[in-house]
């Protein structure tokens, strides 16, 4: 069973538009409502696929309800934690070509008391965990220092955690020795503090966060695919996706799929990546199932070219 915690889940609304014009009056040509939140994203990803998974979540509010009946409805395993404040609704408005605009709400402050609610939920989980999976933006406020602390306690119960997060609270998460990171491009430059132009500032840049205590990095790099950087060495890899339709939540599939498939070596890395491109090619924020999937498109770099520029972000 893979645990998954949203510390800042939402609720997102997904209209398809023919095109993004500022100022005019748009009609959506389709439009989704899901459950939302990186977390959230990966149980939905694992559920779809056959694979055990609970998604804890902080809930409050209208918004907060129909989170939790939203995951009811996908059949989501879920510990909701009752909170004060309204759960936050996403907008993203996703164009024919792939093109893609969000507008996220920042959230609702967790109170100390109920941060302690959620770590405690967390970890008395955690046991019958395989992994423990931290995704996500943190909420508003000083949330930090509590959010270290979490790590630390899972990495002191003997749990095998992975954060997806970025800035202040994906350092927390290497520096308590989290088993697996997976940055984006550009959390990844935000955490070394530098540009990424080639394969090999990347690279450099995952030795960097394993120096510093991270296990493993995962790096998604968007039309660049993935790299993984371990013990076991280096691998790069890419998947190319015909019509793309919404780059949402893409991440959550790749990680998703990378954990379903024992999260080491070149068959996570496959899977992973096979997860990710079958969502960029799905509307909104949904995620792939099993008929979805391609795995002959996915292609495995062992010896990565530490020269070769990157795609423009």
């Amino acid at each position: 069973m893979i645990l998954t915690v949203t510390l800042n889940p939402s609720v997102d609304r997904a209209l398809e538009v023919e095109a993004l014009v500022r100022g005019e009056v748009l009609r959506s040509v389709d439009s989704h409502i899901d459950p939302g939140g990186k977390g959230v994203n990966v149980s939905r990803a694992l559920l779809a696929n056959g694979v055990r998974s609970t998604a804890v979540v902080p809930a409050g509010g209208a918004e907060g309800e129909q989170l939790v009946d939203l995951l009811k409805g996908e059949g989501v395993d879920m510990l909701a934690v009752p909170i004060a404040g309204r759960t936050r609704s996403n907008i993203t408005l996703a164009e024919p070509d792939g093109t893609v605009t969000k507008v996220n709400e920042a959230g609702p402050v967790l109170t100390a008391a109920e941060f302690a609610q959620v770590s405690s939920a967390v970890l008395a989980a955690a046991g019958a965990a395989d992994w423990v999976v931290l995704c996500g933006s943190l909420p508003p406020g000083d949330s930090l220092p509590a959010f270290a602390g979490l790590c630390e306690q899972l990495v002191a119960a003997g749990a095998r955690l992975a954060v997806d997060s970025s800035g202040p609270a994906l350092l927390a998460g290497v520096a308590a020795g989290a088993a697996l990171v997976k940055p984006n491009r550009e959390e990844l430059a935000e955490a070394v503090g530098g540009e990424l132009r080639t394969v090999g500032d990347v690279l450099e840049a995952c030795e960097k966060l394993r120096k510093a205590g991270a296990g493993a990095v995962l790096a998604s790099l968007g039309a660049d695919g993935a790299v993984l950087v371990a013990d076991s060495g280096v691998l790069a890899g890419a998947a190319p996706v015909t019509v793309p339709r919404s780059t949402v939540g893409a991440g959550d599939a790749m990680l998703a799929g990378f954990l379903a498939a024992g999260a080491r070596g070149e068959a996570a890395l496959i899977e992973g990546l096979a997860w990710g491109s079958a969502s960029v090619g799905l509307p909104g924020s949904r995620m792939p199932g099993p008929a979805d999937l391609d795995r002959s498109l996915v292609r495995i770099d062992t010896h990565p070219d530490p020269l070769r520029r990157l795609h423009r972000n």
